[in-house]
């Protein structure tokens, strides 16, 4: 297997890419990260799918290995939409399979609805389609951890101190929950916090997971969802912040859809069940080659 990277000029800058091309001749699929503005850093043993088929991983600009412009006014969804289409076009994916992960499933299916040609699939893995629904299922998820924690959290919130120590220790009680149950948390996750930007994360969704007030507050795509007539897989873990019973609600609202549940995982199934996880996705790219 080997492995290209290189940059891409985008609108407002240069973004970096990876590409892991191995023996497979199956039609290339392409890794939206989760965020905004987090990186392809956790997702990067996703590579081992390139035994079948071309993987490539980019950063989405403003994170990772990607160009940080102090230009705020970029980080908004349609200029994510329009790079998304750059990123193909640099790297002649006229035929490409879509992953999106998280906030990467709002950016794939943003994407999709503007008709694009050639994408053969896509996967929603733990995906967030509704902010206003997910908002709801993360204040039902919080009334599940100990009052002390909530309390902390209802305090920080209104006080407007979401940036102190308690409310980032509170913040991680509710990760050790519903993000990543590993225990104790892998560290090549702590490593990768570095590549993440908080300016990017704070202006489009928020201080938390769970207390939605950026850009992204309103975006809502669940009507258009028979829009998407491609075979669509939608993925979740058990414990979830994305949870099953939203995630099924998305897969019935779109034509050509699966769905899956991960038993033992919560945000990060391909980290929390990565042999399960790759089986899945692997089965299912295969099968819409």
């Amino acid at each position: 297997m080997n492995a290209t990277e290189g940059m891409i000029d985008v609108i407002g800058g240069k973004v970096w890419y990876q590409k892991h091309v191995g023996e497979g001749t199956g039609t290339p699929v392409i890794i939206l990260h989760g965020g905004p503005g987090s990186s392809h850093y956790s997702m990067q043993d996703l590579k081992i799918l390139a035994k079948d088929r071309p993987v490539i991983f980019y950063d989405q600009l403003g994170c990772g290995k990607s160009e940080r412009p102090n230009d705020k006014s970029l980080w908004h969804i349609d200029r994510f939409v329009e790079e998304l289409g750059q990123v193909r076009e640099a790297l002649n994916l006229d035929e490409v399979h879509i992953l999106g992960h998280s906030w990467g499933t709002t950016l794939a299916a943003a994407y999709l609805l503007t008709k694009p040609a050639g994408v053969k699939s896509v996967i929603f893995s733990s995906p967030c389609l509704s902010a206003p629904l997910w908002a709801e299922d993360q204040e039902r998820n919080r009334q599940l951890l100990p009052e002390d924690v909530q309390a902390v959290l209802k305090e920080c919130e209104e006080n407007g101190t979401t940036d102190s120590e308690a409310y980032k220790e509170a913040t991680a009680e509710f990760n050790k929950m519903f993000v990543c149950r590993l225990d104790p948390m892998p560290a090549f996750l702590k490593e990768g916090a570095k590549y993440r930007s908080p300016e990017v994360y704070n202006i489009m969704w928020g201080p938390s997971e769970f207390h939605v007030t950026g850009n992204l507050k309103s975006f809502d795509c669940t009507q258009q969802l028979k829009e998407i007539k491609i075979p669509s897989l939608y993925t979740c873990g058990r414990y979830d912040e994305a949870t099953p019973e939203s995630t099924q609600s998305f897969s019935e609202l779109t034509p050509h859809s699966a769905f899956h549940v991960f038993e033992e995982s919560a945000h990060m199934p391909y980290i929390e069940e990565p042999e399960q996880y790759v089986s899945v996705i692997s089965e299912f790219l295969r099968q819409n080659d």
